[in-house]
């Protein structure tokens, strides 16, 4: 069979043909989808950034997480925006690579801070007094300058293996890139591609289950053992990162559990509503999460759109 990526490095997203009858309707909902989540994002950075008294562990994980799901969605959401709007379905190779290359490095990225922030609470939680020491600013700093070291160079890997691949085909099923939907188009042998893939995804999603668990049982039996009222907050914050860990694990395996059935097995617009459905879930809700129910946040989020609003008509 020829080689597609020589002849044509131009690949068909095949996703955007499918919602062509709807794309003005798909084209509003992206664009509010994405302007609400961009101004509360950024809102969360900036009172993080402001607030003296937020400028502490968990709220750096917290501003992590948000800056993440800035990179993620803007990675998809602006393109999808304008190929809706201005009718086109293709993505040239190079492009496909780096679009690649930045959604997986947000999803390495998110299960990465969420186990972090596991442990974080464990700490607060369980060693109250020597926390202050355990945990400081500088050591979730490094923490964090540490985990997009690591997955950006796992994810140049990934790319590069995927990169050298012989195509032979330029249909992909989907709005967006991944290294897979490339790889299921290789003409070539993938041994190499399917097993780091496979191995570095896996041993990611397993160590951090393990943790995260471990931590979250811990950290309820800390729990009971504390007065009433310092159980209901600690117990109020476990939930908030249960859910949104939770909301995030079952989007990335939604999205994820496609690729594992027959190629034929799933329509493409199953494969488009299950990947969309999916990535809007992991990058948009977590922001939501956090910006509700985390009080501080909250509190400090609301006051300055009052101060803001007031200044204005003044």
């Amino acid at each position: 069979m020829a080689n597609m990526s020589i002849i044509s490095p131009t690949l068909v997203l095949i996703g955007l043909v499918e919602m062509e009858n709807f794309k003005y309707l798909f084209f509003v909902l992206a664009l509010i989808l994405y302007i609400t989540n961009m101004l509360l994002c950024f809102s969360i950075i900036c009172v993080i950034w402001m607030e003296v008294k937020l400028q502490e562990p968990m709220y750096l994980f917290i501003g992590n997480l948000v800056f993440n799901a800035i990179m993620g969605s803007s990675t998809v959401m602006p393109k999808l925006m304008f190929d809706l709007i201005l009718g086109f379905k293709t993505i040239d190779l190079s492009g496909c690579l780096i679009q690649s290359f930045c959604i997986e490095s947000f999803a390495y990225v998110e299960i990465f801070t969420f186990t972090i922030m596991a442990y974080d609470r464990y700490l607060a939680i369980g060693h109250p007094l020597r926390y202050s020491t355990l945990m400081t600013n500088k050591k979730a700093l490094k923490s964090i300058i540490v985990t997009w070291v690591i997955v950006f160079m796992n994810r140049i890997i990934g790319v590069a293996l995927t990169a050298r691949l012989a195509l032979c085909g330029v249909v992909i099923n989907n709005v967006y890139c991944e290294t897979m939907s490339l790889t299921r188009l290789a003409c070539g042998d993938t041994t190499i591609n399917n097993i780091f893939g496979t191995t570095s995804t896996l041993t990611v999603v397993i160590i951090s289950l393990l943790i995260v668990i471990y931590c979250y049982i811990r950290t309820f039996v800390f729990c009971l053992k504390i007065s009433m009222s310092a159980s209901q907050k600690a117990v109020h914050t476990l939930i908030t990162h249960i859910a949104a860990f939770s909301t995030f694990m079952v989007a990335t395996l939604f999205v994820g559990f496609r690729y594992r059935l027959n190629s034929g097995a799933l329509s493409t617009t199953t494969h488009v509503i299950i990947s969309m459905t999916g990535l809007t879930a992991s990058i948009t809700l977590n922001p939501f999460i956090y910006g509700l129910r985390t009080e501080a946040l909250r509190i400090q989020i609301i006051a300055s759109v009052q101060r803001i609003f007031f200044s204005k008509f003044k």
